[in-house]
């Protein structure tokens, strides 16, 4: 599959990383020929410079022979011109356009068809979704859904009060009493894929299999469970602090937000009549205390600066808020932050680059390929969903007499309305649906590619 990629951004260049990973063919256009050079030093991709919204360069790269065209420029409007422009000459090109502002997101999903957008995505409006489901959530700091196969896979850290601390994984059902697997430990920036004798540490983040009440109930046995979330303090009246409002007044939760730009203030007050605008400066310590942290349910920090971000909810954990999330426009910041408390980690550009990366896969539609693919455990392990059909091997035999790959583990089998943690008596049938995992040095095309033979 070709696929060409306009804008060589924060979002084009964790697409190219992606999506050349996964074997496509990449072409990436951006008029900054220093930073094109870069990006085709580190990853096995073609680079063209120049304005994808012309029909000229879009002829250059090669738009007639592509499948799927990418617009995530810096700038709304070119991306839409070059998804038409994509389109008119190519009318079987799959096209994407990024955009940002509200105002032309409202329109353009209305006129979707008339434009022929495959996918409209906005980054801002994807994080406050998230953002707004974790709050719903508060117990974990992420939750994967699987919709064929009815697993989820949840994030949780082990605090130092924790009852599952120093348990051995051979011991945890009888703790827990839910059938649900640890799946994968991250420890100190390292990854782990655990077996019976791997002990719990605190401040482990596991990543937990299971349904949505089987994970509940691990919840209420070992005693995670918080009340639900009523009042949020969002720190910066960012784009994406207004989605997140908006959805949280929709369920019914109340939310302040302190912004330091008076303007900004003004607007969102006639924007969001039941939330609360504050005009001060998230980045003073002394402006949150004197917001009485301790009588909030949560804290979000979306301020435009990591620093900030991050050093504001240190201090609201420290205020003991029961649930924290922090917005990062770059993303984790390798070992740093894990090391910090900072409750749920959410970075727009991620979360947009996965979603369009989910809609590619979607679209190749190969027999026996992947039906979604999750990334866990800070992109380091993939979780991938797939249907069990007349072409997988070994259907039937015990998997406890496979033989699979190194690193690979076969993660729940869905059958029918029956869902199982497996074990070495279960089998693969036709119609299964099965999630596996594989750590970055390993990737499944193919659900047979998890076999030795």
């Amino acid at each position: 599959m070709k696929i060409i990629i306009a804008g060589a951004g924060k979002v084009g260049k964790t697409l190219t990383k992606e999506l050349s990973a996964d074997g496509y063919e990449i072409t990436l256009i951006d008029k900054n020929p220093i930073v094109l050079e870069t990006i085709s030093n580190r990853y096995d991709v073609i680079t063209y410079e120049g304005n994808a919204a012309t029909v000229e360069t879009l002829e250059e790269a090669g738009i007639n022979e592509t499948d799927v065209f990418i617009a995530a420029t810096s700038a709304d409007e070119v991306n839409v011109l070059a998804c038409m422009t994509a389109r008119a000459l190519n009318k079987d090109v799959h096209v994407i356009a990024r955009v940002r502002d509200p105002e032309y997101v409202s329109g353009l999903l209305k006129l979707s068809d008339h434009f022929h957008l495959s996918l409209v995505i906005n980054p801002e409006r994807e994080a406050a979704i998230e953002i707004a489901s974790l709050l719903k959530l508060p117990e974990f700091n992420k939750v994967e859904h699987f919709s064929k196969s009815r697993a989820e896979i949840a994030e949780l850290r082990i605090e130092s009060t924790s009852r599952i601390k120093d348990i051995r994984l051979a011991d945890l059902h009888k703790r827990v009493q839910a059938q649900v697997l640890i799946s994968a430990i991250l420890r100190d920036g390292k990854i782990i894929l655990p077996d019976g004798n791997t002990v719990l540490k605190e401040n482990d983040r596991l990543y937990i299999t299971g349904t949505d009440q089987e994970l509940h109930a691990l919840l209420n046995n070992i005693g995670v469970v918080k009340k639900p979330v009523g009042h949020v303090l969002i720190a910066g009246g960012s784009r994406i602090a207004y989605y997140l409002a908006k959805s949280l007044e929709e369920s019914g939760i109340r939310s302040t937000i302190i912004e330091q730009d008076e303007e900004t203030c003004t607007m969102l007050a006639g924007l969001l009549p039941k939330a609360t605008i504050i005009h001060g400066d998230a980045s003073d310590h002394s402006v949150l205390d004197s917001e009485d942290l301790e009588d909030y349910d949560a804290f979000v920090s979306l301020t435009g600066i990591d620093e900030i971000n991050m050093v504001s909810s240190i201090m609201a954990r420290q205020k003991k808020i029961p649930t924290v999330v922090t917005k990062l426009g770059r993303g984790r910041i390798n070992a740093l932050t894990d090391l910090l408390d900072l409750g749920s980690v959410i970075s727009p550009k991620d979360l947009v680059s996965m979603h369009i990366v989910r809609y590619v896969r979607a679209i190749q539609n190969k027999q026996g390929a992947a039906l979604t693919i999750h990334r866990i455990a800070e992109d380091r392990v993939d979780a991938s969903e797939f249907r069990v059909d007349e072409t997988t091997k070994h259907l039937g035999i015990p998997l406890k007499d496979l033989h699979i790959k190194k690193n690979i583990l076969i993660n729940s089998i869905a059958r029918g309305n029956l869902f199982q943690i497996p074990n070495g008596d279960s089998t693969l049938e036709k119609g299964d649906i099965i999630v596996i995992l594989s750590d970055e040095t390993t990737t499944i095309h193919q659900i047979n590619d998890i076999f030795e033979d």
